[in-house]
């Protein structure tokens, strides 16, 4: 089974690298380009136009690797539908402001009601399982969390909800959100071995492997973004695989660093609200804070991508003693 997980993480790189140069230039050829703040960081002024939508490959290259090696495993089939819907809203949300030019994009109410049913479909299977229940595992802590079914849905549709939109909060410079999803990845691949959940071990894994193909052409100076239609996915993957593995409080460990973009966005607002104008950074997500105090951008996504691994061994330490190790 590890060389099946292998497999994934391979064939997912090689799909996003071979598809890269073609689907960009469609995206080029349609005029898909990104639309850039002018409140921003004026460094980004030069990233308008750049390809948007760039995700369909990462959801691409992900889902043809996990079908062909998994051969239909019904979580595996879960996970993969949640990633293409959420995918699919972000994808909508891409297009109508690139095409139809609303810079609002998807009304946010219709975004966070398609978001939520998806995450009840996947949270209404994870419950009805007969082995694991509504049970959650607690990092560091060998007694599991056990809620009622109804709490244990409303939890897990939160806990998928806030990760894809987490990840798209994170999506702010290139090679950010998809080298830190890859982080989160590997470490979730970790987790499914040692958990025994080999087909969701090689759906992770095949995340991991789009999301370094896609970095080859998001990389600074980046040739296209992935936008919603990527971040969304991501987000949503990862939150699937914590769903279906019962590790949505190591999830909140594994993910920080996009917890802390959350928090900053989160905080900014509120104190903004509260003080009528006021801020605590000088701009949010917490990305674009260090590139207004200085730093290149390149120094901002490496230290970050740092962080993601150290909060990844954290939560990676956390699982023996979950599990009874």
């Amino acid at each position: 089974m590890l060389i099946t997980i292998l497999y994934a993480a391979l064939l997912a790189f090689l799909i996003a690298l071979l598809a890269g140069p073609p689907l960009i230039g469609c995206l080029r050829r349609l005029k898909f380009g990104q639309s850039i703040r002018k409140d921003g960081p004026q460094a980004h002024l030069r990233k308008a136009g750049i390809p948007t939508m760039g995700g369909i490959l990462i959801v691409a290259a992900s889902a043809v690797s996990t079908l062909v090696l998994t051969r239909g495993h019904v979580e595996v089939l879960y996970c993969l539908l949640v990633t293409l819907g959420f995918a699919l809203i972000g994808l909508i949300d891409d297009f109508i402001i690139v095409v139809a030019k609303r810079s609002l994009g998807l009304r946010a109410r219709y975004k966070l009601v398609g978001q939520v049913l998806l995450g009840v479909v996947i949270s209404l299977y994870a419950v009805s399982s007969p082995d694991l229940g509504s049970m959650i595992l607690v990092p560091f802590i060998d007694k599991p969390l056990v809620l009622s079914p109804w709490v244990f849905v409303v939890f897990a549709t939160v806990a998928i909800v806030g990760a894809a939109n987490a990840v798209n909060f994170t999506d702010g410079l290139d090679g950010l959100a998809a080298g830190t999803t890859a982080v989160a990845a590997v470490a979730y691949v970790l987790i499914c071995i040692g958990l025994q959940e080999w087909e969701l071990a090689a759906f992770a894994a095949s995340i991991a492997g789009a999301c370094l193909g896609f970095t080859w052409f998001n990389a600074h100076p980046a040739q296209v973004i992935m936008g919603d239609t990527g971040s969304l996915g991501l987000g949503a993957a990862l939150g699937a695989l914590a769903i279906l593995t019962r590790t949505e409080l190591f999830l909140v460990i594994i993910g920080g660093v996009f917890v802390i973009e959350t928090l900053s966005v989160m905080l900014q607002v509120s104190y903004f609200r509260l003080t009528g104008g006021r801020r605590i950074f000088r701009m949010s997500p917490l990305h674009h804070h260090f590139e207004l105090s200085g730093w290149p951008e390149t120094k901002v996504v490496f230290r970050f991508w740092i962080l993601a691994f150290v909060f990844a061994v954290l939560g990676l330490a956390g699982l023996p003693a979950a599990i009874g190790l």
